[in-house]
């Protein structure tokens, strides 16, 4: 079974990293003219190392000159195993110091330390160099690491540093094969006869050929046309391998180093980054809201500093903060970064990018959710950031693209917050039970009072409980959270108003008196009753209680509603249905002014009467006739 790893090259300028690549491979990583009139690495090289058990050894070769040390950035983020290389004519160098405090931020856990041009030295020098390459990598992840002296030049000590690369390689965990496709681009060009070319190392998940992928910061849609890894066309390249993607319909121009080649819909670029910082232990003091230099994948841009809980982080210190970029930047929960003084250019600190899409922090807001990602494991990470989007919910594919993490990994922890009912699963977007539960306390408070203000009406419309829920929470809800709430025994929805299931309005809670003289007053005068303004002031009750008032009756079927100004009893619709039977009996048909003769009343009533009765299907209009439709 194949397995591919990424080795990177380190060092001081003119210490023979691309010569030593060059003995290790057979392949010169300088491809610039100028490079090799000049005879140093400017940008990144690259070259391979394939061994008979299939593993592959893609490698990096960064520029060792402290005036390219952004170049040596773009090749050092998907790292796994460092070569440290010291010319033992010169020992420990600048960018030998600076390269190491960039590997060391960047998490890279493993490497070798290749001792080069041990053949302009004498041996017992050898040995004192590598007593001084002891100490230098003490405290780093390079302590304990093996030292191997090496010459480009004569050969002596290429095959067994090929050996201890082999070892290191076996030993190193697979990339997230699992997981949405992410490419940070570090080379754009274009090839006669297949057009745009980029490469880079993929971070995660894999890459076909006519996969759709999506260009991010830019947003620019393509399709994969070719593929390659280590010089070889490729059907399938994945997490690990260096690859060469040939996009359809894309222009040189249109893209550039510390762009993302990604699999489309799940990653967001971001202006905005809450971190974890670490000062490098020689570093100078940044100052709260300083701008920096900011590094992260192939990415460069500058970024105010915004550190939380302090106006200053000394040399060697930790604290969180927020980045605000100049430049949108695709980035991940977990992914690291290096941060570089505006000027002097220099090296001071990194970290561990925590929420790369942070809400906007209020004053005097604390931040534990930081430590939470921070330090907790993967379930809390996915609690914090579920609870974070508050009541507005997130979808599997936000969180697939806001964390580093296998994919069944993150499922498997979302089904445990389910399980253990933390967060509910509703329109297919994640809720923090807590904040729905608070939510919901607050509605049957609102309820509850809505109810004791209008004791006669059956509910609140949805839209005014949803904006004063919202106004009282001091946050947007939206439509599915808003579902979700109402999805509880504890409320009632009939069309479009809710109600306490509890909660009947009933006219038990008004006055028999009130009752009996609208009753009174409806049936006193036969087929022709006040109107409803001429009934509310015989009552003498205020407009939007006696409206509540006649609603409710019509619910309880004690009134009929006519229309907006007539009502007539229940007991007025059933005798009003008894004449009927008895004139169609008779007759076939029946008119308006029939229906005012025999109801002995005026038009202003019949006719209302009439459309009334078309209205249920009592009746069916033909011309100016209606015929009787009940059996």
């Amino acid at each position: 079974m194949s397995k591919n790893v990424i080795l990177g090259t380190a060092g001081h300028i003119d210490h023979g990293k691309s010569s030593l690549v060059k003995a290790l491979t057979g392949i010169d990583p300088d491809r610039l003219k100028e490079e090799k009139e000049r005879g140093i690495t400017i940008d990144l090289g690259f070259a391979n190392l394939i061994y008979p058990e299939g593993l592959v050894v893609g490698i990096v070769d960064v520029p060792g000159h402290e005036k390219l040390i952004k170049n040596m950035l773009a090749g050092a983020g998907g790292i796994d195993i460092l070569l440290m290389v010291i010319a033992a004519d010169e020992g420990i160098m600048p960018q030998s110091r600076e390269h190491l405090a960039i590997c060391n931020m960047l998490r890279i856990k493993t490497g070798i330390i290749a001792l080069t041009k041990i053949d302009l030295v004498e041996p017992d020098w050898i040995a004192l160099v590598k007593d001084e390459l002891m100490d230098f990598v003490r405290g780093s992840f390079l302590e304990g690491a093996e030292i191997m002296p090496v010459s480009a030049k004569t050969g002596e000590g290429i095959e067994q540093l090929k050996e201890m690369i082999r070892l290191k390689a076996l030993k190193i965990a697979p990339k997230l094969t699992n997981s949405i496709f992410r490419l940070p681009i570090d080379r754009v060009f274009t090839l006669k006869g297949f057009g745009t070319v980029v490469t880079g190392t993929a971070f995660s998940g894999e890459a076909m050929i006519d996969m759709p992928v999506e260009i991010l910061p830019s947003g620019i849609t393509s399709k994969i046309r070719g593929l390659q890894s280590h010089g070889r066309a490729a059907n399938r390249a994945s997490a690990g391998q260096r690859i060469g993607i040939n996009l359809q319909g894309i222009e040189k121009t249109q893209l550039k180093r510390g762009d993302s080649v990604v699999s489309p819909n799940r990653f967001k670029a971001t202006k905005t980054i809450d971190a974890s910082l670490e000062m490098l232990k020689d570093a100078p003091a940044l100052k709260n809201r300083s701008l920096v230099h900011f590094y992260t994948g192939t990415a460069e841009t500058t970024a105010r500093v915004i550190l939380y809980d302090r106006q200053e982080i000394k040399a060697s210190e930790s604290c969180y903060c927020q980045y605000r970029l100049e430049d949108e930047v695709v980035t991940l929960s977990g992914d690291r970064y290096i941060i570089r003084r505006f000027s002097p250019l220099e090296t001071i600190g990194g970290g561990s990018v925590l929420d790369p899409l942070p809400d906007r922090r209020k004053k005097r807001e604390g931040i534990e959710d930081l430590v939470t990602i921070h330090r907790g494991s993967l379930r809390d990470k996915i609690e914090v950031k579920i609870k974070k989007s508050a009541l507005e919910g997130i979808p599997l594919s936000y969180l697939e693209g806001w964390l580093y993490g296998d994919l069944r990994d993150i499922k498997e922890s979302l089904d445990l917050l389910l399980k253990e009912s933390r967060v509910y699963l509703f329109n297919e977007l994640y809720f923090h039970a807590s904040l729905i539960t608070l939510a919901r306390e607050e509605m049957r408070g609102l309820l509850n009072q809505f109810h004791s203000d209008n004791p006669f009406k059956p509910g609140i419309s949805k839209e005014e409980l949803k904006a004063k829920a919202a106004l009282t929470l001091k946050r947007h809800i939206s439509e599915s959270a808003f579902e979700l709430l109402l999805h509880d025994k504890t409320f009632t929805t009939e069309k479009d108003l809710v109600r306490i299931t509890s909660f009947r309005a009933v006219l038990s809670g008004l006055s028999g008196d009130v009752r009996d003289k609208i009753l009174h007053a409806l049936n006193s005068e036969g087929f022709q009753p006040p109107l409803r303004q001429d009934l509310q002031n015989k009552i003498g009750i205020q407009e939007r209680e006696f409206n509540d008032i006649l609603k409710l009756m019509v619910k309880e079927g004690l009134l009929v509603k006519i229309n907006d100004s007539i009502y007539i009893t229940k007991m007025r619709l059933d005798e009003l249905i008894s004449i009927l039977k008895d004139h169609f009996s008779k007759k076939t048909g029946l008119t308006v002014a029939e229906l005012r003769d025999i109801l002995n009343t005026s038009r202003k009533y019949a006719l209302p009467y009439m459309e009334y009765l078309d209205s249920q299907k009592i009746t069916l209009r033909v011309g100016d006739v209606r015929k009787f439709m009940l059996k």
